[in-house]
């Protein structure tokens, strides 16, 4: 009975309970303006993933700081996940109030990319690594100083 009860536990602590962002997420969605986003084809470079919506004031706050930073550096680049369920017309119409220098795609709320935890709160972004994996999380707004420190330490 012990020996069954050690490997029950052993399972447990082995598998998790939920779906966690992956080591190496893999993302393709198509963007607002009809183009393909594949984050593995992104590799060579710093990716920031950054969930959002229209609604979200710290996520509106953040755009034009990372829309900068990206601009900024050549070793950047980023996609923006609308996190909302309205219309994809609505999203490009806030946009054209609120431009970004990276793409933008709608994502499902009840089926958000499989790879990547369902955001917690917004706006959540993720830093991936050059080599595709998942160097920081941020919950919360993230400034280009975040980032430049998060790739600073990941370099």
């Amino acid at each position: 009975m012990i020996p069954r009860l050690l490997a029950i536990a052993a399972l447990a602590i082995v598998t998790p309970a939920i779906a966690a962002t992956a080591a190496k997420p893999e993302l393709k969605v198509t963007t607002l303006d009809g183009k393909p986003f594949d984050l593995a084809a992104q590799r060579g470079k710093w990716v920031v993933v950054n969930y959002w919506a229209t609604w979200c004031v710290p996520c509106i706050k953040e755009m034009p700081d990372i829309s900068s930073f990206v601009k900024s550096r050549k070793d950047v680049s980023a996609i923006g996940l609308a996190f909302e369920d309205t219309q994809a017309s609505d999203i490009v119409a806030f946009l054209r109030k609120h431009p970004v220098v990276y793409p933008i795609a709608q994502v499902d709320v009840t089926a958000p990319p499989k790879d990547f935890d369902s955001p917690k709160g917004l706006p959540t972004t993720y830093l991936i690594a050059p080599d595709g994996h998942v160097a920081q999380r941020f919950v919360g707004p993230v400034t280009a100083e975040k980032l430049n420190e998060a790739i600073a330490k990941g370099s």
